[in-house]
């Protein structure tokens, strides 16, 4: 009978697993995950504080084969780190890997993908996040006009109340029309 390492307390996985879509395998799977990008900064076992002390650089996630190809891997990783850097904790990663999973809700997905295409941070989607977002999803093949109708389709169909912007419900009506968009806005683990 040997003595069993735990990664976490018995309470801590229970709050995990309450707090995101996973199961305790799928949550230990992706400890292991987290620890591999960096095994010399993050410890086996997280007993204490460390699931929220201990911070991986961006640049080690960009490397990560589930975001190498997202275009809006840099948005997602500061929109997810508490502290806005792209750095990421244990929970800041589970957190964002749960909204990122097949289990997530729609509203849930559509919430953070709003926060990913508000560049500005301002709380609504202008005609500058639209044109931001647009370049980025087409890697940056759409001319100057394109890009302005593209503004504003977006707008004529989605800007309920005429202000210029989408708000968070506007930004939920439109992707509402767009059954594919879940498929779209997740990474298998």
């Amino acid at each position: 009978m040997g003595n069993k390492v735990s990664t976490f307390s018995e309470e801590q996985l229970e709050d995990l697993q309450d707090s995101t879509f996973f199961t305790r395998k799928e949550i230990l799977m992706l400890h292991k995950k987290f620890r591999d990008l960096d095994p010399q900064l993050v410890p086996k076992t997280m007993l204490n504080d460390e699931a929220r002390g201990v911070r991986v650089a961006k640049e080690k996630f960009l490397k990560m084969s589930e975001f190498r190809e997202n275009p809006f891997k840099e948005r997602l990783l500061r929109v997810f780190s508490d502290d806005g850097t792209g750095d990421l904790c244990f929970e800041d990663f589970l957190y964002m890997m749960s909204v990122l999973s097949e289990g997530a809700p729609r509203e849930l997905k559509a919430k953070f993908a709003f926060a990913i295409y508000d560049y500005d941070d301002d709380g609504k989607l202008g005609p500058e996040d639209i044109a931001m977002a647009a370049a980025v999803l087409t890697q940056n093949q759409l001319t100057a006009e394109e890009l302005e109708v593209v503004v504003t389709k977006v707008l004529d169909e989605g800007d309920i109340d005429s202000d210029g912007h989408l708000s968070q419900a506007e930004f939920e009506h439109v992707i509402s029309r767009a059954p594919e968009f879940i498929n779209a806005f997740h990474v298998r683990a």
